[in-house]
């Protein structure tokens, strides 16, 4: 019978225990759930709401089932209703009576509360130590490349010169962005919501700060009402995920491009591509595909909770029991895309000649050419157009920048001298390009060095 019978007469149809059912999802809170319990129980004993021995014993029996679980002699009933009942049912089968006391002040709704921000601050702890790893190895990456030039794109198309450190470290930047934002949903979510009760607290003398106390939250939730039905805490980390994934999959995107043979920057390790079952030349970038598509699945499981919590009057209601499904999917998905990503990233072999015989087409540096002119005096929009101009007539001859005679310079300005052909070299655009975040050896050391010591600060707060 189940622990909450008594107001009803006959047992719930079966085909509704099941579609009530959470334990198939919620069991792996198993831990958190035991935790929950252990501090509560040991309140309820300090504050002599129930009898200091069977505090004692509860909590005893509580970490004898977690033994238990942990080691496998104790399997979880797939008939319970959730994880919570299953451990209160346990206990209550151990110790009889005195598990009974267990639930004393307490109600599945701050129960559940609790469960989900002790698991997700967990999770999210795991998370971002994946995401710190990844970031790192972007860095040792940039480290190797800052003078490995390639063409950088806007709409797809060849527009300046780069590095691919410069390019690495942009991804970094997103990343760092990413560990902040785990932080901040981490310490909004730090509120212990138990003490809440059903939606309006308890009758009983206890403790909700040393409860808080006990399981390293900053403080009690403030209200009742909101300590049971508030998931902001999950949308904010399923946010985080989501945006998290964007930048995976727009780097995903990348090195599908990259290791094409239209592009060929890259090749990706053996370990991290998959052949065709018919086209034996075939080396698909499998990994970053399925990033790619998880990505839509990531943001779909943010959409589910927005959509969830939208129409929902306070305080708690059943719908929200869908909550863990798509957390918990948000949350499997994106440690295992990370956890993939990060050694196929510092696996893959990168194509420096490649990447410069690219740069070294498509005219990426016009704009070099046309600030060529404006350092010897010339308004910009003038020179713009005679660069233009130029280009257009580069592509008449099947010629570049580089290779068209001075002569045809300075047939549009005697500004032109034979110094043009170094100024627009790319080692001289990339070397120039020195503002601050730029793309030069000297400004991406800087840009590491920074980012080393933002990352070493983030080490430093897990």
């Amino acid at each position: 019978m189940a622990l909450w019978a008594g107001r009803f007469s006959k047992e719930v149809d079966e085909t509704v225990n099941a579609f009530n059912s959470s334990i198939a999802f919620d069991a792996r809170m198993y831990e958190q759930d035991i935790r929950g319990s252990i501090a509560h129980a040991t309140m309820l004993g300090d504050c002599g709401v129930i009898e200091q021995a069977e505090s004692a014993a509860i909590v005893e029996g509580l970490r004898g089932i977690l033994t238990d679980i942990q080691e496998g002699t104790l399997v979880f009933d797939p008939n319970a209703e959730d994880i919570h009942m299953f451990v209160e049912a346990e206990l209550t089968k151990r110790l009889g009576s005195t598990g009974k006391r267990l639930h004393t002040a307490r109600s599945r709704n701050d129960q559940v509360a609790l469960d989900i921000r002790l698991y997700l601050r967990d999770e999210i702890a795991e998370i971002r130590a994946l995401v710190l790893e990844l970031a790192h190895t972007l860095c040792n990456m940039a480290q190797e490349h800052t003078e490995t030039i390639m063409p950088g794109y806007t709409h797809l198309q060849r527009a300046q010169p780069i590095t691919f450190a410069h390019h690495l470290l942009a991804y970094a930047q997103m990343l760092a962005r990413d560990l902040e934002r785990l932080d901040d949903t981490a310490k909004r979510m730090n509120e212990c919501p138990l003490g809440s009760g059903a939606l309006a607290g308890t009758t009983y003398p206890i403790n909700r700060q040393q409860t808080a106390q006990l399981l390293g939250f900053d403080r009690p939730v403030a209200n009742s009402l909101d300590g049971v039905s508030d998931r902001d805490f999950c949308v904010e980390l399923a946010c985080a995920l989501s945006l998290l994934m964007t930048h995976l999959s727009r780097f995903s995107e990348e090195i599908i491009l990259w290791c094409s043979w239209e592009f060929k920057f890259i090749e990706l390790d053996d370990a991290y591509a998959t052949g065709s079952s018919i086209m034996p030349q075939k080396k698909n970038p499998d990994v970053t595909e399925l990033i790619r598509g998880k990505t839509g699945r990531v943001v779909g499981d943010l959409m589910t909770l927005l959509s969830m919590l939208k129409g929902l009057p306070l305080a708690y209601n059943k719908d929200m029991q869908e909550d863990k499904e798509a957390i918990f999917d948000a949350i499997d998905n994106v440690k295992l895309c990370v956890k993939t990503f990060t050694p196929m990233l510092a696996t893959m072999r990168v194509l420096k000649d490649n990447m410069r015989k690219a740069a070294a087409k498509g005219f990426i540096n016009a704009t070099d050419c046309a600030d060529y002119l404006v350092k010897k005096g010339m308004p910009f929009r003038d020179a713009y157009k005679i660069t233009g101009t130029l280009v257009a007539k580069c592509i008449e001859q099947e010629l570049t920048l580089e290779t068209l005679p001075l002569e045809q310079y300075r047939e549009m300005t005697d500004l032109f001298t034979e110094d043009v052909y170094n100024a627009i070299s790319l080692d001289t655009c990339v070397k120039e390009r020195s503002s601050e975040g730029g793309p030069s050896p000297k400004a991406v050391a800087i840009q590491l060095a920074q980012l080393r010591e933002r990352l070493a600060q983030d080490a430093a707060n897990e």
